[in-house]
């Protein structure tokens, strides 16, 4: 099994997507423990000196204020995990959660937060061991870290409440971790607060957001590549010197897809046939131009993704000079606003894909093609309700993409006065891409088709090979009579899964 090795620098965006998704091990560097025990000298120091320092003996958020004796800080500790588990609503996935402890585990390996060794080595041992806890919904503001979400991983790291096993079944915490020898953390101090103080679960979600959309701009490009054949459109509008002149980087590359998916097609190239038309309607010459726009708003997502992922996001820290100084970087606005963005570019995606299905199944702008794509229209009503779907899946993107990043609430008798609402923006995202998939899904079951009603020996290389990989997954052909949720379900999985990609890349090469 793949194992990720955590050291003081963070970590990558691909080592999150095999903690989380491929349920890679973690091991951490010797000098990640050395830099750890470093740090946690440091604390000790400090709590055996009478002045109050936050975090190590004073209280927390607006209970600053008061100093804890150290015959108290270990119960303070242990409190304060207790108080903010107060997360509700429905359990996140298993792979949220597997990222959140995952990039909290990171932040404690740099040596900056102060914990113990032994903190480390238990939060690793529960990823190892597929142990999960049970995170809810909703709990946090996205501002002095997601709180309840870590708080209730935290819990589990103490053997207290309930979480998940290997095997999927909720036990008792202090069951799970007794079956697989892990020893529950008795925190000290400091502990409590380093477990909880981060933007772990929005940063996960934000590099599981992009690894997806990633595949699915490529999958756009491709169904976008067979509306255009299936409305004989014209693929010069795709030539390399026209996206030159406008030299945004993620136009070009859509381009470049779209342009490769339709090499040898006998079906472009006919806007001025029995019909013509000076130009195509925009959702098919501007396809690139949109779907380019998302690209390049995915790469500063990962940028900003890349620079958190090698951030140390706690308060206070502990600084390489010895200094322990409290700090802002809790706050997730960079993170809130990535998220944001990208549910903004992916509800563009959908509903220009929407307006290309759409145009398919209107006999008055299809060029020739039936009445909903139905064999017998009016009998039949083909993919009338199919479009139904996609068009009610594009609405809810809309308001998906309102951005969570504008909000605050103010919390904590109003000392944390503005936050970032990061860990909403990533939870609405999820449900966007999710949600971008099925819409691209009806495209390409409409696109497909389409292209046979045509003439499918005229169709691309690349796009037969499409049609007769999604066919071959029960993507199912023409059929007036035929029930579409299963259909459309398994083009959705078709699409998800990566497969669109496989299949147009057997004869394309590697896709952007």
């Amino acid at each position: 099994m793949h194992t990720v090795v955590l050291g003081t620098s963070g970590a990558t965006a691909e080592d999150v997507l095999a903690v989380a998704r491929g349920a890679a091990r973690v091991a951490l560097s010797e000098d990640a423990l050395t830099a750890v025990a470093a740090s946690r000298a440091v604390i000790d120091d400090l709590a055996a000196k009478p002045d109050p320092v936050y975090g190590v003996s004073t209280g927390f958020g607006a209970l600053a204020v008061r100093h804890i004796s150290p015959d108290l800080r270990a119960r303070l500790q242990r409190n304060i995990v207790r108080s903010h588990a107060a997360g509700m609503g429905p359990h996140v996935e298993r792979e949220v959660v597997r990222a959140l402890m995952f990039l909290r585990l990171k932040t404690l390996a740099s040596g900056r937060t102060g914990v113990r060794p032994v903190v480390v080595e238990t939060m690793a041992a529960l990823l190892n061991a597929g142990i999960t806890p049970l995170v809810h919904e909703y709990g946090s503001l996205g501002c002095s870290g997601d709180l309840a979400p870590l708080s209730h991983c935290a819990l589990t790291l103490m053997g207290e409440g309930d979480a998940e096993g290997p095997d999927g079944t909720v036990a008792p915490a202090a069951d799970l971790l007794a079956a697989h020898g892990i020893t529950p953390v008795a925190l000290r101090e400091k502990e409590g607060l380093a477990l909880l103080n981060g933007t772990d679960g929005m940063l996960g979600m934000l590099v599981m957001a992009c690894a997806d959309l990633a595949r699915l701009y490529t999958c756009a490009d491709i169904t976008a590549a067979l509306s255009l054949e299936a409305l004989l459109g014209t693929d010069k509008v795709l030539a390399p010197e026209l996206h030159a002149i406008r030299p945004h980087p993620g136009q070009a590359a859509a381009a470049a897809n779209m342009r490769k998916v339709l090499a040898g097609s006998g079906l472009t190239g006919h806007h001025q046939d029995d019909a013509p038309r000076v130009q195509d309607a925009y959702s098919i010459r501007c396809a690139p131009q949109v779907a380019g726009a998302g690209r390049d708003t995915l790469d500063h997502a990962r940028l900003v993704a890349d620079r958190e992922l090698a951030a140390a996001v706690d308060n206070p820290v502990v600084l390489p000079d010895g200094r322990v100084e409290s700090n802002g970087n809790f706050h997730g606005a960079p993170v809130a606003y990535a998220l944001d963005f990208l549910a903004v570019a992916a509800a563009d995606l959908g509903s220009i894909a929407e307006r290309r299905t759409d145009r398919l199944l209107d006999k008055n702008r299809s060029h020739g093609l039936p009445a909903f794509l139905a064999d017998d229209p009016g009998v039949d009503s083909g993919l009338m309700i199919a479009q139904y779907t996609q068009a009610a899946l594009v609405s809810e993107m809309k308001r998906l993409a309102a951005p969570a990043s504008v909000d605050s609430i103010p919390s904590s008798a109003m000392q944390e006065d503005h936050v970032s609402m990061g860990w909403s923006a990533a939870r609405k995202l999820r449900t966007a891409v999710d949600n971008l998939a099925r819409i691209l899904a009806v495209e390409l079951y409409a696109a497909a088709r389409a292209v046979e009603l045509r003439d499918g020996d005229r169709l691309s290389p690349a796009g037969r090979a499409v049609v007769t990989a999604a066919r071959a997954a029960g993507v199912a052909g023409p059929g007036g009579d035929r029930f579409l949720a299963p259909d459309l379900e398994r083009a959705y999985a078709f699409v998800r899964s990566g497969a669109l990609i496989t299949a147009a890349e057997t004869v394309t090469g590697p896709l952007d």
